[in-house]
């Protein structure tokens, strides 16, 4: 798989814009994807991210702003961009009825590749993503891991150089994802450049390079993930569950002690760089929990930080 001209960003956005009549799903956003990085989209539902995918898969035009795919222009190179690119759509796209080797080839036939180069590269193809036994079994009675490797074979079909990802994972159980995890590490190890949408904190940390934050339609943050922890959050967190109704009252207690308190539902979150000495003050001051955990601060934090702890339907 080659890679993309290193001179070149394989995705630069400039003021991009996406409404759909009166709603404006992204809203005026700059983001540079480098070649052979893994690039992530983190946000809550209907923050902008798949509207912002699909105009960097070239089936959604441009609102305004400036959008290039290996420095062209999606609305006058549009086919040129698609052959250089496999997607993974959320939901798996699969005929059901065709053996798992056949969803390959006729797929591949779309790119206009030989038949036979298709054969050829089905047979690599299920090597990699370890399902070459089942090569001639109908998709429909596989396991949901199994579809997703199909369909993530499936989109590497025309050697793309950029394989973009829309939730790779989600619904698949702890196993399944970790699969996919180590098959995106090794293709991005090949030089394909990754853009990702993911719920998942620890699939950003584990595979992203780089990643912003979207929240209604716009960037909160951007940098690694490593970067966006040390920005907007504490070295650790430290847990503590009251009994039911105790929350708020304790927490009062514990106002100043850490960078911040917060209150859920069902525990106080203290934010603080030493979670242990966060932890004595707390029996110093006769808040005593009924269990405590100290843990090092993660990418969720960063995320319900900047973007909040309300549901978006």
């Amino acid at each position: 798989m080659a890679d993309a001209p290193s001179s070149i960003p394989v995705v630069s956005a400039h003021n991009l814009v996406k409404r759909f009549g009166e709603f404006t799903a992204v809203d005026g956003i700059d983001v540079e994807v480098r070649p052979g990085e893994a690039f992530g989209f983190l946000g809550p539902n209907g923050a902008g991210k798949s509207s912002t995918m699909r105009m960097i898969g070239c089936v959604s035009p441009v609102t305004s702003g400036e959008l290039r795919i290996f420095g062209m222009d999606p609305a006058t190179h549009g086919r040129q961009i698609r052959s250089r690119i496999g997607v993974v759509p959320q939901t798996d796209q699969l005929d059901m009825e065709l053996s798992v080797e056949e969803n390959l080839i006729i797929y591949g036939r779309y790119f206009d590749l030989p038949r036979r180069l298709c054969r050829e590269r089905a047979a690599e193809l299920l090597e990699f993503v370890q399902l070459s036994d089942r090569a001639t079994s109908k998709v429909e009675p596989l396991s949901g891991g199994m579809k997703r490797r199909v369909t993530i074979a499936r989109a590497l079909i025309n050697d793309p150089e950029l394989l973009l990802l829309d939730e790779p994972t989600t619904g698949l159980d702890p196993q399944a994802r970790h699969v996919l995890w180590d098959r995106l590490y090794r293709l991005k190890q090949r030089g394909v450049t990754l853009v990702l949408t993911t719920h998942y904190m620890d699939e950003a940390e584990q595979l992203c390079d780089r990643l912003v934050v979207m929240d209604q339609g716009r960037i909160a943050a951007e940098g690694s993930p490593r970067e966006l922890i040390q920005r907007h959050s504490t070295r650790e967190v430290l847990e503590l569950r009251y009994v039911p109704g105790q929350n708020e009252l304790q927490a009062e207690r514990l106002q100043g002690l850490g960078d911040r308190v917060e209150v859920l539902p069902d525990r106080v979150l203290v934010y603080a760089d030493d979670g242990e000495a966060a932890l004595r003050e707390v029996h110093n001051r006769d808040a005593m929990p009924e269990s405590s955990l100290v843990r090092r601060s993660s990418l969720e934090d960063v995320f319900l930080a900047l973007t909040g702890r309300t549901l978006n339907d």
